[in-house]
Formats: C-alpha cells, structure tokens, sequence
C-alpha cells in the first residue's frame, strides 16, 4: 500500500469533503488527522505527532489556510511539514497562493488520481527526522 505507514493532516471545513478524503486515504493505507480550520489543525500538530503532510484548504472560518500557514511557518517545530494546498480559488490567486510556500497546489473538485499521486509523493519525500510517529 501506497501509505503505509504515513500520516496525512486533512484541513478544511467542508465536512463531507473531510471525510471522502479520510476514506480514500484510509483504503491506501494513510493514517488520517482531520481539522475543520487552521486553529484546529494547530492544535493538532502541537498535540503530535507530526504528519507527513498537510492537504491544506485555503478558504474556512475561524483561522483560515493563509492564517495556518502563516503560524506553521513561523513555528520551527512545525514549519518542516510540507504542505499541498487544495483550493478552488483558481487562477486569480496563483501569485497569493505561491506566496504560501506549498509543496503542492490541487485545484478544486480535486480528481482521485492527481490526490493520490501528491499525497504519495510529498509523503513518500518528507524525511520525518526522528520525531515521533
């Protein structure tokens, strides 16, 4: 299996979105986080233990994708995690989304085939350096 052995840190409020994403990364063996805004996935990563990647959306209440990465950033403890940014904001937010720092960019409605194949690439890529798993 493709994720065996890997965490995933699914971020966005669409709730539905969430889940449909847990199951099909569950079935490829990932380990699945979930937080419905970027406050939450905070408190999960200071929680531990650290994913091998964030699926990150951009636009949610309460602290949003921008606002997430800002702190991850800022926070050395955090800020190696790599992160694939799924968003529907298209191409009017290229430049805003680039300045983010994402490893990834998946354009929403995101097709099985292209999630799967970033998951497993910046997951498979992502040295953990001894942090706990």
């Amino acid at each position: 299996m493709a994720g065996a052995s890997r965490c995933v840190l699914v971020v966005d409020d669409d709730e539905d979105l969430r889940r449909t994403v847990t199951m099909v990364l569950a079935e490829e063996g990932y380990r699945v986080l979930q937080a419905a805004n970027g406050a939450d996935a905070l408190t999960r990563l200071h929680d531990g233990p650290l994913p091998d990647v964030i699926l990150l959306d951009l636009m949610m209440p309460v602290m949003n994708g921008e606002q997430f990465r800002r702190a991850q950033r800022a926070d050395p403890s955090l800020s190696e995690v790599p992160v694939v940014v799924m968003t529907a904001a298209g191409s009017r937010a290229v430049e805003a989304i680039a300045a983010l720092g994402p490893t990834r960019v998946l354009h929403k409605p995101v097709g099985l085939e292209p999630l799967l194949s970033a998951v497993d690439e910046v997951a498979s890529g992502h040295e953990r350096s001894g942090r706990a798993k």
